[in-house]
């Protein structure tokens, strides 16, 4: 035998009964770790939201609610101007390269005959909600209820010829 094989098989067998010694299995005093429970069924998938059951302001208020056209320019400039164009004409830059392309806010034909209560909820759920391109995003999780009705009055003052309410 080589030296160093004492000194291996000295080791090994110090290591076991070390291991032996202070037990590296199960000791009768130590107390017994608890099952794991049993995993709970999955909940259902999240559904999408029900247009016409989750608005903040009933539909039929809609068109009472106090709304500040100066305030809705602002967020329309943050939020709207980058597809429909600053002016509401539909040429923002992001327009070039969407199909379809936005709905210009400026063409009164179009716009005017649309209620509050629906720009509301394409405003706020988004295009695919009132069955338009679904590449109109849902703002609701960024404006509040009251920021949507500002924005809405905001459009309405780009319309040619003027919306009449």
């Amino acid at each position: 035998m080589s030296a160093i094989q004492p000194i291996i098989f000295s080791t090994a067998v110090g290591t076991a009964l070390a291991l032996f010694a202070f037990g590296c299995g199960e000791s009768s005093d130590a107390p017994t770790p608890p099952k794991p429970a049993e995993r709970a069924p999955a909940p259902p998938p999240a559904q999408p939201p029900d247009p016409a059951n989750t608005l903040d302001t009933p539909s039929d208020e809609i068109a009472l609610v106090e709304a500040d056209a100066k305030a809705g320019e602002a967020d329309y400039q943050v939020y709207c101007a980058s597809c429909h164009g600053g002016a509401g004409a539909g040429d923002g830059p992001v327009a070039q390269a969407l199909n379809p392309k936005p709905a210009r806010h400026d063409d009164g034909a179009y716009m005017n005959p649309l209620t509050d209560d629906y720009l509301f909820k394409v405003i706020k759920f988004g295009g695919a909600s009132v069955g338009k391109s679904p590449m109109m995003a849902p703002l609701g999780s960024s404006l509040s209820d009251q920021r949507i009705h500002n924005v809405i009055a905001f459009i309405r003052t780009l319309a040619d010829p003027p919306y009449q309410p």
